[in-house]
């Protein structure tokens, strides 16, 4: 029997590691992660015109790995359908071998800070070439799926105001590390092996304890039926924003489920409505520059 699951490990490995060889063509290379084969990149899809708005995507996978077709490639061409410029983000997650083994114990591997700081060193390089990418520096914002959405949520949270998004898009996120809602599976991802149930750590990644009453504006959606991130997460960070007052918008569908993206066949036709009340969302932002 343990021959028989080290072998199907070792497929599950194999096949995982050739996809993400094929996942989309890198374009801007940011930093290099702990070896070659975990590089961080940013694929930039760009619209035609100037001072065009755009969006950071940060693809979901439990900060173990990426779905970056149907929570990457897919928002960032929906975005552009909608005259908004996209930068999809793979940032250091823990990788497969992670997942199936316990070397974190006593190897560091990718973990907390490293995804927060690929995305802080994203904001800084759009900002950076705005011009170049003829992109309004006003109207920066970031959105993520599932961990992704943790990590987005986390920008506002964690990093220094002048670094702030112009806005935030957490996607059926991963929010508590405290709760009983808690998905263990992102939480062990994140801080890895010897560190996930740290006190203080995962306090301080609890999102819905360190909402700022100065936040930028949130656009928030789960579904009820969500088996993998369960929906009460998203009921603590929309409690924690209401009770900060921070303007944003929250979606709770009763079907759908979790990972849909942008798909048009995953979810369902009433979770897929999430893309066209953001954009009606979006158009209702008052954006000015930061203090």
């Amino acid at each position: 029997m343990y021959r028989r699951s080290m072998i199907r490990n070792i497929i599950i490995v194999f096949f995982l590691s050739i996809a993400c060889a094929l996942e989309g063509k890198a374009q801007i290379n940011i930093r290099q992660g702990t070896s070659v084969h975990h590089r961080v990149e940013l694929t930039p899809y760009l619209v035609k015109g100037d001072n065009a708005p755009a969006v950071i995507v940060c693809p979901g996978g439990s900060y173990f790995w990426h779905d970056m077709v149907n929570e990457g490639s897919k928002v960032a061409q929906w975005l552009n359908a909608n005259g908004i410029s996209a930068f999809v983000l793979r940032y250091r997650t823990a990788y497969v071998p992670a997942f199936i083994t316990h070397y974190r114990l006593l190897f560091r591997g990718n973990r907390y800070p490293d995804a927060l700081n690929d995305l802080r060193q994203s904001l800084r390089l759009v900002r950076k070439h705005a011009q170049e990418y003829k992109i309004d520096t006003t109207r920066i914002g970031v959105m993520g799926f599932s961990a992704g959405g943790h990590l987005v949520m986390s920008s506002v949270e964690l990093l220094p105001r002048n670094e702030w998004p112009a806005f935030v898009a957490p996607i059926y996120p991963v929010v508590s590390f405290v709760d009983p809602c808690v998905h263990k599976r992102s939480r062990r991802g994140l801080l890895g092996d010897n560190r996930e149930h740290n006190k203080r750590l995962c306090d301080s990644l609890s999102l819905e304890r360190h909402v700022p009453t100065d936040c930028p504006p949130v656009f928030l959606v789960n579904c009820k039926d969500d088996p993998i991130v369960r929906f009460h997460n998203a009921e603590l960070l929309d409690s924690a924003l209401t009770a900060n007052k921070v303007p944003h918008k929250y979606i709770q569908y009763k079907t759908g489920g979790h990972g849909f993206g942008a798909s048009e066949e995953k979810g369902s036709v009433e979770c897929r409505q999430w893309k066209s009340e953001f954009i009606k969302w979006f158009k209702t932002l008052n954006f000015s520059k930061k203090d």
